[in-house]
């Protein structure tokens, strides 16, 4: 049983989301501030180490026609320093309308735009994990 870690990546909140010990369901996490860096990834490292986690994912936000815009190459160098700190495998993953998803579900829970800002990028997170959790081939992505 290993725990899985989904990054919603953003220039000033970074969204994240855990998954249960077997697996099978995605909860969200309070975000953190993008900035420092330095404290961004080392309150990853910390919660690598304390949930036990085997596994990142990190968002990469593509664009409707498959493409990579500038938001993509922010998540893909995210990643790379990610990498120098945690020794855990870190998969990007295709997070197109997660956040359209999230706000869906947020808008469905009462919540509208204003109460929505401080949940988004947790709640994106979550579903992107939820997504990844129900996909039997997820072996294969990212």
């Amino acid at each position: 049983m290993s725990r899985i870690l989904s990054i919603d990546y953003g220039s000033k909140r970074v969204g994240l989301a855990l998954s249960d010990p077997t697996g099978s369901l995605a909860s969200p996490l309070p975000f953190i501030p993008a900035t420092p860096f330095a404290k961004l990834y080392g309150t990853i490292k910390a919660l690598v180490r304390e949930k036990e986690i085997d596994l990142i994912l990190v968002g990469l936000p593509r664009n409707m026609d498959g493409t990579y815009g500038p938001s993509a190459r922010a998540a893909e160098e995210f990643a790379r320093r990610l990498r120098e700190v945690v020794v855990i495998p870190i998969r990007m993953v295709d997070e197109r309308l997660s956040t359209v998803e999230a706000s869906k579900k947020l808008r469905e829970g009462g919540r509208d735009a204003r109460q929505q800002k401080a949940k988004i990028d947790s709640a994106s997170a979550q579903v992107l994990l939820q997504t990844y959790l129900d996909t039997p081939e997820r072996e294969l992505l990212g």
